[in-house]
C-alpha cells in the first residue's frame, strides 16, 4: 500500500469539503421555492448564527470604547458593504451567476440582523431568530406565525427534473429579488400616492431594469454602480426595520447623510464607464478593419463583443476573488 504523505492527505480531505453556505442554501430552495423565505431564516441561524457571537466579541475587542449605538452603526455599515459587494456579481456574461450572488446576499443580509439581535442581548442559534427574520423581511406580520410556519417546512422530495428545475430557478431569482429588495419600491411611502403614479413609478423602474440587463451584455461593468445604489437602498430600509424591531427603547444608530458619492461607488462609476469604451472602441476596430464572415461584419462584430465581454467580465471578478 502506497504511503501517502500527511501534507498530500490534507490537501485531499481539505478538496472534499463541504459546498459554499450560498450553494447550499441555493440547492435547498430550489427543490422548493414556494417556501424559499422559510428555508432561507431556518439555514441562516443554522449555519450562520454559530459564528455571530464571535464576530460580536471581536467587534467590541477592536472598539472597547465604542458606545452601543456606534456599534450597531459599525454591524450596519459592514454589513452593507459585504451586501453590495456579494450581490454585485450579476449582469453580463455571469448572469448564470445572479441566483448565486442573490443567496450570497440575503445570507449576508441575515448575518447583519444576526449580529444586531446579538447585540441585543438575544442568542442568534435560536429558533425564535427565525421567526423575527421572516418578519423583518415583511413575510410575515407576527412571529408566531412566522415560527410556525419555519416548523412546518417539509422535507425536501428530492431535485426536480432538468426542464422543472430552470423554471423553479427562475421563480426562486425573481423571490430572492424581492426579499432583497431589488423588485420593490425604493420608497414605501410611495405606496400611499395615486395608484396610476405607483403604476408609472414601477413601470419605469422595469424599463430601466431592462436597459441596463441589456447594456450589460456587452459593458458587464455597468452593473457594478446600478446594483451598488439598488442594494443600499435595500439594505438601508432592512437595517431601520431591524434598529427599530430590537432597539425601540434606545437612540437609532447614527446615520452619515452626504451630499456626494462613496468612494465606492465612484470607483464603480468609473469602472463602469471604462467598460462602455471597450465595445464601443471595439466596434469602430471591426468597422474599419473590414473584417467580415460570410460577407457580413454583424458576425464578427457579435463574436468580438461576447468575447470582449467574457474577458472584463472574467478580469473584474478574477480580482475580485483574489481579494477576498
Amino acid at each position: 500500500m502506497r504511503h501517502v504523505p500527511h501534507r498530500e492527505r490534507t490537501r485531499t480531505e481539505g478538496s472534499r469539503k463541504e459546498p459554499s453556505p450560498e450553494r447550499s442554501l441555493l440547492s435547498s430552495v430550489v427543490t422548493d421555492p414556494g417556501h424559499l423565505p422559510e428555508l432561507l431564516a431556518d439555514f441562516a441561524v443554522r449555519r450562520v448564527g454559530p459564528a455571530v457571537p464571535e464576530a460580536i466579541a471581536s467587534l467590541r475587542r477592536k472598539h472597547p470604547d465604542a458606545t452601543d449605538a456606534e456599534l450597531r452603526a459599525r454591524v450596519v455599515a459592514r454589513g452593507r458593504r459585504a451586501v453590495v459587494s456579494e450581490g454585485s456579481v450579476v449582469g453580463g456574461p455571469f448572469l448564470v451567476l445572479t441566483p448565486l450572488a442573490f443567496c450570497a446576499a440575503l445570507l449576508r443580509q441575515a448575518r447583519t440582523v444576526l449580529e444586531l439581535a446579538a447585540l441585543d442581548g438575544r442568542d442568534p442559534t435560536a429558533s425564535a431568530r427565525a421567526g423575527e427574520l421572516l418578519v423583518l423581511q415583511g413575510v410575515y406580520e407576527d412571529t408566531r406565525q412566522a415560527q410556525d410556519a419555519v416548523n412546518r417546512i417539509p422535507r425536501p422530495s428530492g431535485a426536480p427534473a432538468r426542464r422543472r428545475r430552470w423554471a423553479a430557478l427562475w421563480a426562486v431569482t425573481l423571490r430572492m429579488a424581492h426579499l432583497l429588495g431589488i423588485l420593490a419600491p425604493a420608497d414605501e411611502s410611495q405606496d400611499e400616492g395615486p395608484r396610476v403614479h405607483r403604476v408609472a413609478v414601477q413601470a419605469w423602474r422595469w424599463l430601466l431594469l431592462g436597459v441596463v440587463l441589456l447594456v450589460g451584455l456587452v459593458a458587464p461593468l455597468v452593473w457594478l454602480p446600478y446594483m451598488a445604489v439598488v442594494y443600499r437602498r435595500a439594505d438601508a430600509r432592512l437595517a431601520t426595520r431591524v434598529l427599530a424591531y430590537y432597539f425601540a427603547d434606545t437612540a437609532p444608530a447614527p446615520r452619515r447623510r452626504t451630499s456626494r458619492l462613496e468612494p465606492e461607488v465612484m470607483a464603480a462609476v468609473l469602472r463602469a464607464l471604462v467598460s462602455l469604451l471597450v465595445p464601443l472602441v471595439l466596434t469602430a476596430v471591426t468597422f474599419l478593419t473590414g473584417l467580415r464572415i460570410a460577407e457580413s461584419r454583424w458576425p464578427v462584430l457579435g463574436i468580438t463583443l461576447a468575447a470582449a465581454s467574457a474577458a472584463v467580465g472574467a478580469l473584474w471578478y478574477r480580482r475580485r476573488h483574489r481579494r477576498h
